[in-house]
């Protein structure tokens, strides 16, 4: 199935966001992606279809209360996908790796795949990142709202330190818990959106899936005389997915959100929605950020 294949309409949010985790395009694709698509059972839109329609059949970690923090609830959603949509065995979930007293690290998911009867380490993130040519700059660095964060350090961290961990010696005695001596493959999951600056073609990182999702970024002071109609804030776990509302968006929300960057220094992600038979629904996503965005970031 197409990831760009068009999803149904779901009632709860987190059904939403499931779907949305099944066939998101990834911000890393290599010889280490992990893509769900190729193990998706053929009914399995027809389980979520179910899930949201009946709610109480839900598995019972869709039904808690999201975690706050974003990529708390990415790990919990994943932790479904394992194991209610693929039924693959889940074995190990953020197990840390210690040198005595001193961690090392941990493992996301330790998972077997049925398919090939193999364990497999998964490590997983979901990001968000805007692309930023600076002055006399000759290459593109992506950014994530925190300027802290960086693509091409995320993902170096991620083929390297977090999915290396496993193959560490102090990883053996987690691994020999599950009668294993070698070990397992790494993979990698890293969905996600990338945000282009407005009037200014940027090129996207080569190892990122074409088909990623997108929207665009400006400074707060960009805002003035754009067109105010049909925008939303999306508020965390909102980023994830297609924003759906019955009821028009309030006529001031550009501005308030304006206010806010100003006021907080903090980012915000806004979508901008069209009206259709089924209601509102997402058609383009905006990254607004302080004009000060993004500072003196890291260079290395």
């Amino acid at each position: 199935m197409s990831a760009n294949a068009e999803q149904p309409r779901f009632q709860q949010p987190v059904m939403r966001h499931l779907a949305w985790l099944c066939s998101a395009p990834q911000l890393y694709r290599g010889a280490e992606t992990f893509d769900p698509l190729n193990y998706l059972p053929a009914d399995y839109l027809a389980r979520l279809i179910f899930w949201d329609r009946h709610p109480e059949h839900m598995p019972a970690c869709l039904r808690q209360p999201a975690p706050r923090r974003l990529g708390l609830y990415f790990e919990q959603l994943y932790a479904c996908l394992l194991s209610d949509v693929l039924e693959w065995p889940l074995l190990a979930r953020n197990r840390q790796i210690m040198d005595g007293k001193r961690t090392l690290g941990e493992l996301d998911f330790l998972v077997r795949n049925p398919l090939s009867g193999a364990v497999e380490h998964h490590e997983i993130a979901v990001k968000f990142y805007l692309g930023y040519l600076a002055p006399a700059a000759e290459q593109t660095l992506w950014y994530g709202p925190d300027s802290r964060d960086r693509l091409d350090l995320k993902t170096a961290r991620l083929l390297g330190h977090q999915s290396g961990m496993a193959a560490r010696p102090e990883a053996r005695p987690l691994l020999a818990e599950f009668g294993l001596t070698m070990p397992p493959r790494p993979r990698i999951f890293m969905p996600g959106y990338l945000f282009y600056p407005e009037q200014s073609a940027l090129d996207a990182p080569a190892q990122t899936d074409m088909a990623h999702g997108r929207g665009q970024w400006c400074h707060v002071s960009q805002l003035a005389g754009r067109d105010a109609n049909g925008w939303v804030v999306l508020r965390k776990p909102h980023w994830l997915g297609v924003w759906e509302q019955a009821s028009a968006p309030a006529a001031d929300t550009l501005i308030t959100a304006a206010d806010e960057v100003c006021q907080t220094g903090q980012p915000r992600l806004l979508a901008r929605l069209a009206v259709s038979s089924a209601g509102w629904q997402e058609v383009e996503r905006l990254f607004v950020v302080p004009d000060a965005w993004p500072g003196r970031p890291s260079t290395g």
